[in-house]
């Protein structure tokens, strides 16, 4: 048994340690979710003409101003404003050249509908060219992720494509003789409860699952799930047989594959025996490995598949909260303890059913309180939290 790393220190080593996959254009509407790959550069001004905010007409000149034309949303007006004229114009209109101002329809008076009168505005009633953005400027960075908003931003300034990192490939291999499939457990045997959740887990988290594999508990089995995963996929994570038990196989399957380890072991509890590697040969790709009990599964894959998968989409390592905690949270020696908990206007409250191989917790918390090594967590101090992907 390896000395564990640090909790902090693992996540860091496993996201420093990944380099971003490449970069491909998608369509935008293919792009949500993604992490982009250069930068979000806006191909025209923000707005791109000169912009009514409001319904209303535009002026030059002092009133009263003789009705001549209309603008609206969508034209491209050929119409001058001079002194003495006005032309009605819409919202989200091209503002007429020689307009000096813009009056709003409520606080306007139109006689014999040809002639306008209104009080001048004290301010500006339209956007002008590049208020938002200048065209060219960088408006967003890569490594941020696509969310709808960026899609807006994007087709805002003229895009139709985004260049973003292709998503990781993942597959799932569980390991256990002991695991059903379906019905209820009994006779020693225990549902799989980590085959039909972690591909929902690794999908919020950005990546692609590409597989759903079973593999029996001897050296052969693991070493055949192992390869025929990694030869489809970016990432293999791996279900149990990560301690030095009689049917835990990973370690001598890494040993066997050539693999070299980044993280082989991490100092917190639940979740001690997990690891990463990196597996060889062309294309090579990464393992991580999950202990077999849920909660400790869970807690593997908020610390190092998380930071593993951003780091290969070439996002930032996962921030993490700060929270209230609304009771006292206990640290557990020299390793950080992650405390499942739910986020109430109150704060951070731990849950009762926080066992390893316990679910309970897990499906009613929004993440987890983290207490570092020779600390407790007071009620009413401030904590880190890492929150389930969502």
């Amino acid at each position: 048994m390896t000395h564990p790393i640090s909790w902090d220190d693992a996540r860091a080593a496993v996201h420093s340690a990944a380099t971003p996959l490449p970069g491909r254009p998608v369509p935008l509407a293919e792009a949500d979710g993604a992490v982009l790959a250069t930068p979000l550069v806006t191909l025209t001004a923000l707005p791109a003409f000169d912009t009514s905010s409001v319904d209303g007409y535009a002026v030059a000149g002092p009133a009263p101003w003789r009705l001549v034309g209309q603008v609206l949303a969508g034209d491209a007006s050929e119409i001058t404003v001079v002194s003495g004229t006005a032309v009605e114009i819409a919202t989200g209109a091209m503002v007429p050249v020689g307009t000096e101002h813009v009056i709003r329809l409520e606080s306007s008076e139109v006689e014999n509908g040809s002639w306008v009168t209104a009080p001048l505005p004290d301010k500006q009633e339209w956007r002008p060219t590049g208020e938002e953005a200048a065209a060219g400027e960088v408006l967003l960075p890569p490594g941020v992720r696509v969310t709808p908003g960026v899609l807006a931003l994007a087709a805002a300034c003229g895009h139709d494509v985004l260049a973003v990192r292709r998503r990781p490939r993942v597959a799932v291999v569980v390991f256990g003789d002991e695991l059903l499939d379906s019905g209820p457990p009994g006779a020693g045997r225990v549902r799989d409860a980590l085959g039909p959740s972690l591909p929902a887990w690794m999908r919020r988290l950005g990546a692609e699952v590409v597989s759903v594999t079973r593999a029996a508990d001897t050296l052969e089995a693991h070493e055949n799930g192992v390869r025929a995963a990694a030869a489809q996929a970016d990432v293999v994570v791996t279900t149990g047989g990560t301690m030095h038990g009689p049917v835990d196989h990973l370690h001598p399957t890494l040993a066997t594959l050539g693999a070299s380890y980044v993280v082989d072991t991490v100092a917190v509890r639940p979740g001690f025996p997990m690891l990463t590697a990196r597996l060889p040969g062309p294309g090579a790709g990464w393992l991580v490995g999950l202990p077999g009990n849920p909660q400790s599964a869970v807690i593997g894959l908020v610390t190092l598949a998380a930071p593993l998968i951003a780091g290969l989409a070439g996002a930032p390592l996962p921030p993490l909260a700060s929270v209230v905690v609304a009771n006292d949270v206990p640290g557990r020696g020299t390793f950080t303890h992650l405390a499942l908990a739910r986020l109430t206007p109150e704060g951070a409250v731990t849950l009762p059913h926080a066992g390893s191989a316990m679910l309970r917790g897990v499906a009613g918390a929004d993440g987890f309180v983290i207490v570092r090594p020779d600390t407790t967590a007071p009620s009413g101090t401030r904590a880190d939290f890492v929150p389930m992907p969502s």
